[in-house]
């Protein structure tokens, strides 16, 4: 047996072993720590007084089932044993097909489970914590008597953040614990708190069964446009660096690389997504350029620096091309980039020395048609079809080859897995045909293999239900959160110093703001305006949308709050324009003269020019409950968020700047890192 890979430790615990054999039983000499095994199917091995699974059935200890080894040896012999077939398998990062009730539909998936090999899955399970982690138990069960026992790995989109319900008077119990946006983080710019909240999350999901978080987002919000920057920690690079880090450390537990407790983070979207043609997003087919008119690629990718000091565990490529980009003197190809060698084998494993798993944007070896490129129809709209009817798929630079050579472009430039996709029978196309070589193959499955290891599911996949029901979304948790959602707050403009403001029984009118909760804070609700002391007013950043596409929900265009006649379609795209609702709210109450306190969540810059003179208070959130305004109100917890990016003050700015500049708005209505004390 070699254990020339294996750490120091890992080398004294395996002699240690093999020397148990020969000791009698007054020998000193300390046992390995005997982890949990858990099993339902497979019998247990004994051997020198300890326990291992014996996944593969021989009766006899493989070297793959021996958790005294390491992760990186263990992926090695066990990736020996499997077929072409099987390795490919493992390429796939599917999705669990869930019943109409919401639980896994285990019928749908069987073929892909016991005959395709795929055992990585994003969840996009909801609700009741015990459902997840049985489901998940369910499914572990079944892979468990599958081949040679690989366990299945579950990502998820992240789970922890709030956006605003103003039905919600507070988080039902068994939810995830909801914290403001990562935007909100930003705000506090605390890398403590960002630690904390992924410790918080790691725990919340490996207590159901998840092993993976496909975050954080690493991409700045210099393109104030962009629809995705609710997932970013603004604009600034260094800050950006800085919270990736600690969110990473957070959910990884520290900077050593994955463990037995760890969730696995997907830091994206490589190597820099937010820098968009005209704000569009790259999951649209008219949103798929990536444009540095100021040269700032590499202000782009400091972030990402963060994220290889904590040795994140893997690295997802984004939709976008760019375009015109050169770097170091060399023309970048205009391919997507999950798609470019220079990006990810170059930069990513050369430059920055990345050896996890590079894990694709969903659906990049799908076909866009022509039903894709032109949507649903004004007529299925106006019918209420459903836009995710319309077939997607995110190929872009690379549109006329077919699908196997898609996976070959995509393997050569350094991409391990694939995500949104079951079927592993074009990849296996691509290696039948000589496009790809097993040895290819074979290198991405030890790297995904490795990190099931590191994670210790060979050894125990499985999970309490009820430890999961307690302690997902626990008080302790909840009220952490809600702190956070408070603190993140930014107050922008306090006339007359408003605020703290004492309830005293005021009247207060109100708008999307829970009426139940302005009463437990001591108001008085009213429904006239003219009945009013006071109103307060919650309203969403404006933005336009498509629903023509499946993704069409991602915001874009207009940033400013205007009514429905004032609004003009400057944007390269023509999307429905959400925010004329809002800005009647704010006007009605600017016209009847009642003292307003306005909070806009900004899930994008907004342009805030004509409505902040209208309001005594204004204050940005990025996600909160009633209650955790209402303790900023109070003054019972202080708005102590600074802007994490610009507030530009007019359309004409924005279309000035550029998309890949940091802070470059000219006369911004509110700069970088501005907010108020009180």
């Amino acid at each position: 047996m070699k254990h020339h890979s294996l750490s120091r430790t890992r080398v004294a615990l395996a002699i240690g072993a093999l020397l148990l054999a020969g000791c009698n039983d007054n020998d000193s000499t300390p046992k390995p720590a005997q982890p949990t095994l858990g099993h339902r199917t497979v019998s247990l091995i004994e051997q020198d007084g300890l326990q291992f699974k014996d996944l593969d059935g021989s009766g006899t200890l493989t070297p793959y089932e021996d958790w005294r080894l390491g992760a990186a040896e263990r992926a090695r012999d066990l990736v020996g044993r499997l077929s072409l077939a099987q390795k490919a398998g493992l390429m796939m990062h599917g999705t669990l097909v869930l019943d109409a009730d919401g639980r896994v539909n285990l019928t749908a998936m069987d073929k892909m489970l016991r005959e395709d090999g795929v055992n990585t899955f994003i969840t996009r399970m909801a609700g009741d914590p015990a459902a997840i982690a049985d489901d998940n138990n369910r499914l572990q069960a079944l892979l468990e008597g599958v081949g040679l026992g690989i366990p299945m790995t579950v990502s998820t989109d992240p789970r922890n953040h709030f956006t605003h319900d103003p039905n919600a008077t507070s988080i039902g119990a068994g939810a995830f614990s909801q914290w403001p946006e990562t935007l909100g983080l930003a705000a506090i710019g605390d890398a403590a708190l960002v630690q904390r909240f992924g410790d918080i999350a790691r725990q919340e999901y490996r207590a159901v069964g998840i092993h993976e978080a496909l975050s954080p987002q690493a991409d700045l919000a210099t393109e104030p446009r962009w629809g995705r920057i609710n997932g970013t920690f603004g604009e600034d690079n260094l800050l950006a660096k800085s919270l990736v880090k600690a969110y990473i450390e957070g959910f990884q537990q520290g900077s050593d690389g994955i463990g037995p407790e760890s969730v696995v983070t997907v830091v994206k979207h490589f190597a820099g997504a937010g820098p968009q043609k005209d704000g569009l997003d790259a999951h649209n087919p008219w949103g798929k350029e990536q444009v540095y008119p100021g040269g700032q690629f590499a202000y782009h990718l400091v972030p990402f620096e963060g994220a290889f000091e904590a040795k994140v565990g893997a690295v997802m490529p984004y939709y976008a091309l760019p375009e015109g980009l050169t770097h170091e003197g060399q023309a970048i190809e205009e391919v997507g980039f999950g798609f470019n060698r220079q990006i990810l084998t170059d930069l990513l494993r050369g430059h920055f020395k990345f050896d996890g798993v590079v894990l694709s944007d969903w659906g990049i070896v799908n076909d866009c048609d022509s039903r894709c490129e032109q949507g649903l129809t004004q007529d299925e709209v106006t019918a209420g079809v459903s836009p995710w009817t319309v077939p997607f798929g995110m190929s872009w630079g690379v549109e006329k080859l077919t699908k196997a050579e898609r996976y070959a472009k995509a393997i050569d430039a350094g991409v391990d897995q694939f995500g949104g996709v079951e079927d592993p029978a074009p990849l296996l196309a691509a290696v039948q045909s000589g496009l790809v070589t097993e040895a290819a193959i074979t290198t991405s499955a030890e790297r995904i293999l490795e990190q099931k290891f590191a994670l210790g599911l060979f050894e125990n996949p499985y999970v309490d239900t009820q430890a999961a029901v307690a302690l997902v979304g626990k008080a302790e948790f909840q009220q952490e959160a809600q702190a956070a959602q408070a603190a993140s707050h930014v107050l922008l403009k306090n006339e007359g110093s408003l605020l703290p403001l004492k309830a005293d029984g005021k009247r207060v009118y109100l708008h999307n703001v829970n009426a139940e909760v302005a009463k437990a804070n001591g108001y008085t609700v009213v429904t006239e305006l003219a009945q009013a002391d006071l109103a307060i007013v919650r309203v969403n950043a404006p933005g336009e949308q498509d629903p023509r596409f499946p993704f069409g929900s991602i915001h874009f265009g207009q940033l400013g709050f205007a009514s429905a006649d004032q609004v003009v379609q400057e944007t390269a795209h023509e999307g429905i324009y959400r925010g004329a609702d809002e800005y009647a709210a704010i006007q009605a109450v600017a016209q009847a003269g009642v003292p307003m306190v306005l909070s806009v969540y900004l899930d994008r810059p907004a342009i805030l020019t004509e409505v902040a003179p209208a309001a005594q208070v204004l204050l940005a959130n990025f996600g909160a409950l009633d209650q955790a305004l209402f303790d900023v109100i109070s003054g019972k917890v202080k708005a102590s968020g600074k802007l994490p990016f610009e507030l530009p003050s007019s359309w004409q700015a924005v279309q000035n700047q550029h998309p890949d500049v940091a802070k470059d708005s000219a006369n911004p209505l509110y700069p970088y890192g501005a907010g108020l004390a009180y």
